[in-house]
This record gives C-alpha cells, structure tokens and sequence, in this order.
C-alpha cells in the first residue's frame, strides 16, 4: 500500500465540497458571543449590518447549523484553482532521515498565492448580492489583501485595503499585486482616519499592526455609504469557508486510507489553522477519531501561550465588538516580524473555547528557526515557503526528528497556507545573518492586559 501513495494526491474537480463546515455545531462549549462595547450585551445580526453584510452576520452568530452550502457563483470560483493537492514530502522525510510520513496541503496554488482566497470570494460574493458597491479591509503580510483585491475584480467591487505599515514598506510588490486588480492600498496607521491619526499621536513611528489596520478599515467602512468592512481571519464566518481546506484533506487521506496521527496548522488570527483543522475537531467532538493537533505562533506575538482568555476590543482602536478570545490586549503592538499574516494579538473565539477546553496543543517559535526550517523545505521539496505558512514547518520537522529518535512511524500532516515569493526581504536578512528575533517582556504582555475592558468579573 505504502508504494501506492502518490507524491501528490488530488480529488476529482467534481470532489470538491459543496458544503461548508460549522465547527460550532459539534461544540459542547460554544464559542462567546460577540458582545457590544457599550453595555456588553451579546450582538444581534441587526446590530452588526452597518459593519458587515447581512448573511455574513447569519454565518457568524449561527452556532448549531453544521452544513452551510457554498453558493454556485463561489463554487464555480473555486474550480478555478481547487482542489489543491495533499502533497507526500518524500524528499524532506529523506533528508530528515525520519520514519515519519509528512504530508502538507498546498493553498498557494493561485495569484494570491495563499489560503485567503477561499473566504475572499465568498465574502465578496456576499457584498455583491446585497447590492453593495465595495468592502474596506485590512491585510497584514498581504495575502489577504491581494486575495480580496482578486475576488472584487471578478464580481465588479471596489476594494479599499490597509495594510500593515511593516508590510507595507516590506512587500512593495505584494502591494503592486492589489493595485493591479484595482484595490486601493493604504500604509496603517494612516493620517486618513480619526483612528489612524490618533494611533500615530500615541505611538510614533509604529510599524503597525494588523489591530491598527482593522480599526482604519471599520471606520471607512461605516463612514462610507455602500460599503461594508470584510475580515480574512478571527471571525466564525471566516473559519467557516476556510473548512473546505480540511474537508479537502480529509478526502484526500481517506482516498488512500491514510489516518493522520498529527496535525499542524500556523496560528495568527486563526483563519488557517481554524479552517484545516475544523473536520478533524469535529472528527475529535463526535468521539469519532483523536489527533494530536497543534497551533503554532510566533514568539513574538503569543496569543496562546501568553495571553489571557478574555472579552477585548479586536482592534487597536477600540472602535470594533468585544470577542472573547485569547489575546495579548489590543493595545499589544508585535515587533516588525516577517510573518506579518501573525502579527494579531488576539485569536479566533472558536479555536480560543477548543484551546481552552484542552483539544489541541499551542508551541510558539522564533523567527530564525522558522526561516531554518523554511530553507530546508525550500531546498529539498521546491517550493519557497511563506513566513507564516513556515511556522507549521518548523514544527512539523521538529516533530519528525522525534519520529527519528523514538523510531515511530507517525504521519504528519501541516497546512502550506502561501508561498513566499513576495517575502525575499526576510529570506535575504535571513541569508545575511541580520535576522533578529525580538520576543515581548513579561512587563509589556502585562501593561496592555491591564488595559483590557471591563466585562464581568475579567
């Protein structure tokens, strides 16, 4: 059988799902609600509609719907670039030396070159069939920016990005990549907004945040007639569409019988990992299988390991809905990383309640080793990873060495969310021996949580 697995497996274009899965539906314990700031009352989706597009709101506050179909206009959409391949990494367990069997699920396969364009075309499909004339957003390392940039060409959507000041300066050419499907590009913190402008008064010189950039993105959209704010990562909708990534793998793997034992998504706003490993969750709530899945963030912005499981602002503004979330508090400004996809202080409320109630592990790595791991795979399996998709890597080798010592035969399966070709500036530091690695003092983790809201008993 072993002989039998292909280096790449693929399903049939008529094996892509139709259907996205609700994890929350298999939860015991639900996620929080979103609550408002003001008086802390849980939202309603009428209360969320002048900031985001009405079935999106459905989505998020629907906590028993397992099932939601994919509309036929995304469905056809996804053709385009999906199913992407569950790939064996034969030449990376041979270069190990390991027992192990590593597989990862390849997302870059498209011009955004990344994961985001599964809840790109969804959301943007939303905003058309409502009637709207465009979305604002924020993007961190850019996937999500361009993804989005993307999805408004195809259905005739203006599309107004802020990104991440870092980034921004960073990744020229990611920028270059939204503008050439018509998005309007702004550096965050920007002198464009209240919020921006109040930022910058407050921290000179910041390199931003994705917290920061929300709040821009929030205030343009409620000030803009027509226009509606969109989200790449954290919401329930969003680990909604990115499900059709796990469910992918599962078919695949089921197709050659293959049981993971491990199973490794990077850890950001929770998007990635949310959406890879929601069908395995479910598989685990149903009392169905078990797997040993684990969460990877980067040292300098542990959500996870050191942050606080409690309602805070989503946005560095304060301007957003309270989540209940773990988080590093939204004052929480990360150092200028290269994985500026996982540069969030707080995390999904879903994968926030699944941590909390002990279903998966969370491992923080520095940045020079993630770009060690990520020069590895380069070099042995061909494809040059992306700084947050190379989090999942460091991990998913560290976890074959083990193999090796203990002379296991686990399979290991990670989620490659993007390729790296627009993150050379990293790649290049990272060749020069320049790269740093910057991990928060336990001093500045504790100041921003002392801001946290006030809600209940927190």
């Amino acid at each position: 059988m072993e002989k039998k697995i292909p280096y790449k497996i693929y399903l049939h274009e008529d094996e892509i799902p139709t259907q996205w899965y609700n994890v929350r539906a298999d939860m015991k314990n639900k996620p929080a609600p979103l609550i408002s700031p003001a008086d802390g009352h849980p939202l309603t989706v009428e209360e969320m509609n002048p900031i985001f597009c009405e079935e999106l709101n459905r989505q998020e506050l629907d906590n028993d719907t397992a099932w939601f179909d994919i509309p036929e206009p995304v469905q056809e959409f996804y053709k385009m670039y999906r199913p992407s391949p569950l790939v064996r990494a034969y030449f990376l367990e041979r270069a190990l030396g390991t027992p192990a069997k590593i597989y990862y699920k390849f997302e870059g396969n498209n011009t955004s070159g990344s994961h985001k364009l599964n809840s790109s075309i969804a959301q943007a499909y939303y905003a058309k069939a409502q009637g709207l004339k465009g979305v604002t957003t924020e993007t961190g390392a850019g996937q999500w920016g361009t993804a989005l940039s993307m999805a408004c060409a195809y259905f005739g959507l203006d599309c107004k990005v802020f990104m991440v000041k870092v980034s921004y300066e960073q990744k020229p050419f990611r920028r270059e990549v939204m503008r050439t499907y018509g998005a309007t590009v702004t550096p965050s913190p920007s002198q464009t907004t209240e919020v921006g402008r109040k930022i910058l008064a407050d921290h000179p010189g910041t390199s931003g945040s994705l917290g920061c950039a929300i709040s821009e993105a929030v205030e343009t959209a409620v000030k803009t007639p027509g226009y509606r704010y969109v989200l790449g990562s954290v919401l329930n909708q969003v680990v909604l569409h990115q499900s059709i990534i796990g469910l992918e793998t599962q078919a695949a793997l089921k197709k050659y019988g293959i049981k993971p034992d491990i199973i490794i998504g990077c850890a950001g706003g929770g998007s990635n990992l949310g959406g890879f490993a929601a069908p395995f969750f479910g598989d685990m709530l149903r009392g169905e299988a078990d797997y040993h899945i684990i969460g990877v963030e980067p040292a300098s912005c542990p959500s996870f390991t050191r942050g606080k499981f409690a309602y805070d602002f989503c946005d560095t503004g304060m301007i957003c809905p309270l989540a209940k979330m773990y988080t590093l508090g939204s004052q929480f400004i990360p150092s200028a990383n290269h994985a500026g996809g996982l540069r969030f202080h707080g995390i999904s409320p879903i994968l926030a309640q699944l941590y909390h109630d002990g279903l998966f592990e969370a491992r923080t790595v520095e940045q020079t080793p993630v770009f060690e791991a990520a020069e590895q795979f380069a070099r042995t399996e061909g494809i040059l990873p992306a700084p947050e998709s190379s989090h999942a890597i460091r991990v998913a080798i560290d976890e074959a060495l083990k193999c090796k010592l203990t002379g296991e035969e686990k399979t290991i399966v990670f989620n490659l969310t993007g390729t790296g070709y627009f993150d050379l500036k990293a790649y290049e530091q990272y060749n020069d021996g320049t790269m740093t690695d910057i991990i928060p003092s336990d001093e500045a983790i504790a100041e921003s949580l002392a801001k946290l809201p006030k809600v209940g008993n927190q």
